[in-house]
């Protein structure tokens, strides 16, 4: 599964915020959706923006979080949201981003890190994302980055992908209860949401890196079936093309209800994308 394993040797990182350093560096660079920049511990007193932690605890952080979001859709889309929907959008980029911060280091390194709320932090503005990489890490016992301080070793691939599910269930959790109110779902619906978006960020990554079909047997390793509190597995299935070629595609549990905004151009991994609908995205 893994792409490419970094080594801890002479001049490499010697902690474990160094070394997801690195990690994110490529992971921004292969991947141009993913709108995330280093955090600058020299301008720890002079950031913009609300954390990920603020988010949790504060109803007027978070209702200027959503605020930013209905104003993006308003200028991007010339479409006034409903307001669970502006709510639905922000959660889904917050997902995709922080999952893929997490899943992504996964992918490419085989080690699993843990992305704290207080080490994510959201430009209003730009909805630009800004990391700061923490000091917990997991891996397997052969890897050398086992060496560093607040590294976790656990015993075989799936304790790693258990670490994987963990740590992003651990991160939106809080999220999830403040925003549940503004989103009008349920419990099922939330993470059915963040499954989505943990999925499609694995899937998104092997297709920039030009291995599309290992990064759907990543995603469906990691999730095979409903795993708590995750409702559902991957859940790939194929379409064959005109050319009698196969191509992957799932239909999403959580809708982030960019169908509403324009509903000619629903995703296409909404139920209401018809095979037909899909193929012709693919193949055009």
């Amino acid at each position: 599964m893994t792409v490419a394993l970094e080594t801890v040797s002479t001049g490499a990182p010697t902690t474990v915020s160094g070394l997801l350093s690195d990690t994110y560096r490529q992971l921004v660079q292969v991947c141009p959706a993913l709108t995330v920049r280093m955090a600058d511990p020299a301008s720890d007193f002079t950031r913009t923006g609300l954390s990920g932690a603020e988010l949790t605890k504060n109803q007027e952080a978070l209702e200027a979080f959503l605020s930013a979001e209905d104003s993006r859709i308003r200028e991007r889309y010339d479409h006034v949201p409903r307001r669970d929907v502006a709510a639905s959008r922000a959660l889904h980029d917050y997902a995709w981003s922080v999952g893929l911060l997490m899943s992504g280091v996964w992918y490419l390194t085989g080690r699993v890190p843990r992305v704290r709320p207080e080490d994510v932090r959201i430009e209003l503005s730009s909805g630009t994302f800004e990391i700061t990489p923490g000091p917990d890490l997991a891996c397997l016992p052969d890897d050398s980055a086992g060496v560093l301080p607040g590294v976790l070793t656990v015993p075989h691939e799936e304790a790693l992908r258990a670490e994987l599910r963990v740590a992003v269930a651990d991160h939106m959790e809080p999220l999830l209860s403040a925003i549940g109110p503004y989103i009008r779902r349920g419990p099922r619906a939330l993470w059915g949401l963040v499954t989505d978006d943990l999925v499609s960020g694995i899937w998104y990554l092997g297709r920039m890196l030009g291995r599309e079909p290992e990064s759907v047997r990543a995603a469906t390793a990691l999730l095979p079936s409903a795993v708590a509190p995750f409702p559902g597995g991957a859940d790939f299935r194929h379409l064959t093309g005109g050319d009698g070629r196969q191509h992957p595609t799932r239909t999403r549990m959580g809708c982030c209800l960019y169908y509403t905004i324009r509903p000619a151009e629903a995703c296409a991994t909404c139920p209401r994308t018809c095979d037909a609908e899909r193929l012709r995205r693919i193949e055009s």
